[in-house]
């Protein structure tokens, strides 16, 4: 049974924690389950301060994993070519995990040659049917180019053929914590099914910088020469002295333009997200607007310490009937600059949690809302063992299950 409890929170000025107040006063579960499925699938712009003019868009603080803003951030959207990076993400990780090596060679095919190189007109690196070339170049090629060609070589060679691919795409998107995007190729080309979210897509280019540092630099590169022929990089963010290093651009008629970016200006560190511009000035003037917003209008505060109690998961056979949850660190949220934001949040987990439980065990997440939109979603663990408890006490608990049980199933009748 998933269960809901809204905690009582205020963002403490930087650097200084506070002493949650927790409220555990129980409300009827469904009631509860449901206020935060429909809180957690709201798609409502902030009215105030900053509004954008693209569909869909989202603004990340990479450090805290909050976000600053929102705009439709989990509507399914075409992602045309920014789902490169969902790409990468996979040759990155077999790379990782020594499945593959920079050096290695991949084959052009001729559907490789004719979807994706020079007969198909769009993004290529003009590589010659049946050539090999190392997987390192591909990279480059994927990353400044946004070559369809080395996209679709390299789709081949890992599994078999693009749809394949696609699936390992969607498998690797549910490992890493994306639960909404789909993937059917490699490329970014129109289909049906392809579709991500602003927030996905945030979140993987987080990862991305996380998981892989030593690849991330490859994203500033201005330009790249292979076979002789220089392609500049598509990011129009890094030409404006705002701090920009990354990541992808993408654009279809299906999708408009769109793109996913980062900068970093005084240790703050931002992704950008907007998806469905109508031109790419469109496109670079409201990414450029977002990040200059949100350098310009938020600083960190701290929300619970390290190693502070954030709340308490009901016990199922224990001998402790609560078990106390923490966070991974200290728990951060961006807020705007000399004034508060109401916030509201709440602890969702499965439960209660079957003893025994061990120290570090995962349990729920606490979700902060600002607004109506999800500002910060952070996974919790419990801070202490919970052992078996005593035959009575199980059988106690069993018995508040079971009238549990048949209420709710008493509701639900009505």
């Amino acid at each position: 049974m998933q269960i809901v409890r809204r905690l009582s929170i205020r963002a403490a000025r930087p650097a200084y924690a506070l002493t949650a107040g927790i409220c555990v006063a129980m409300v009827i579960c469904v009631a509860m389950v449901a206020a935060g499925h429909a809180a957690s699938n709201m798609t409502v712009e902030k009215k105030e301060g900053f509004q954008t003019s693209v569909p869909a868009a989202l603004l990340l603080d990479v450090e805290s994993d909050s976000v600053l803003y929102e705009k439709n951030g989990d509507q399914l959207v075409a992602p045309a070519s920014t789902a490169k990076l969902m790409t990468l993400e996979y040759v990155f990780n077999e790379i990782k995990q020594g499945r593959a090596k920079l050096t290695d060679e991949f084959v052009i095919s001729e559907n490789a040659w004719r979807k994706g190189g020079a007969p198909s007109h769009g993004s290529t690196m003009f590589a010659a049917i049946h050539s090999r070339i190392s997987l390192d170049d591909l990279i480059h090629g994927i990353i400044i180019d946004s070559a369809n060609d080395a996209c679709i070589a390299i789709a081949e060679a890992m599994a078999g053929n693009e749809a394949e691919f696609g699936a390992k795409l969607t498998q690797r998107a549910r490992e890493i914590g994306l639960e909404k995007s789909t993937f059917t190729n490699a490329t970014g080309y129109s289909d049906p099914n392809l579709r991500v979210t602003a927030r996905e897509l945030a979140k993987l280019a987080r990862h991305i910088m996380q998981t892989y540092p030593e690849f991330y630099p490859l994203f500033s590169e201005r330009e790249f020469t292979w076979n002789k022929i220089r392609q500049q990089n598509r990011n129009p963010l890094l030409a404006m002295g705002i701090g920009a290093d990354g990541l992808k651009t993408g654009e279809t008629t299906e999708a408009g333009l769109n793109l996913v970016g980062s900068a970093v200006q005084d240790d703050l560190r931002l992704i950008v997200v907007v998806t469905g511009a109508r031109s790419e000035k469109e496109r670079a003037d409201e990414a450029r607007k977002m990040l200059e917003w949100g350098f310009h209008g938020f600083e960190a505060r701290v929300l619970f310490a390290e190693g502070q109690t954030v709340s308490e998961a009901k016990v199922f056979g224990g001998d402790r009937s609560y078990v106390p949850l923490v966070g991974p660190g200290t728990i951060r949220l961006m807020m705007p600059r000399g004034g508060g934001e109401r916030l509201v949040a709440r602890l969702v987990y499965t439960g209660p949690v079957p003893a025994p439980i061990n120290k570090g065990q995962s349990i729920g997440k606490l979700k902060v809302w600002r607004g109506e939109n999800l500002a910060l979603e952070v996974p919790l663990k419990a801070a202490d063992d919970i052992g078996k408890g005593s035959m009575s006490h199980r059988a106690m608990d069993a018995a508040t299950e079971l009238m549990i049980g048949l209420f709710r199933a008493g509701v639900n009748r009505l």
